[in-house]
């Protein structure tokens, strides 16, 4: 399985919103949505604050892969489950990283609705 590079969890630790397109099931790209993401160790993890039934979050489970785009950069990416035992550090993450914004805009992620609808970008190649 494929990892990210460090100068590429640089770039996405340092990017704050990027934008993510899932694949249809005839594997054209849907418009992409602007998201968070967040890195915990050496992986990459978003959420949908509207939880599961986010139009983008249901578009993540017909091909199971998409493009990330970070900046200039277009990542392929494959959608994991995020593991249960993780939340607390992406939680963590979520508040380091955009502690410059809106409490209440931050606390939206960490909502038992945007939990349950966390996603963990695999690199995937095309």
């Amino acid at each position: 399985m494929a990892s990210w590079s460090p100068t590429d969890l640089r770039t996405i630790t340092t990017t704050d919103e990027v934008r993510l397109a899932t694949r249809r099931r005839d594997g054209t790209l849907r418009n992409p949505v602007t998201i968070w993401a967040v890195v915990v160790g050496e992986d990459v993890f978003v959420r949908a604050v509207r939880g599961r039934e986010s139009p983008w979050f249901r578009g993540t489970r017909s091909q199971h892969r998409g493009t990330l785009h970070v900046g200039s950069r277009a990542y392929e990416v494959a959608f994991a489950d995020a593991p249960g035992e993780r939340a607390a550090a992406i939680d963590a993450a979520y508040r380091q990283k955009y502690r410059g914004y809106a409490k209440s805009i931050v606390d939206s992620t960490m909502t038992p609705k945007a939990r349950e609808a966390t996603l963990r970008l695999v690199p995937a190649s095309v």
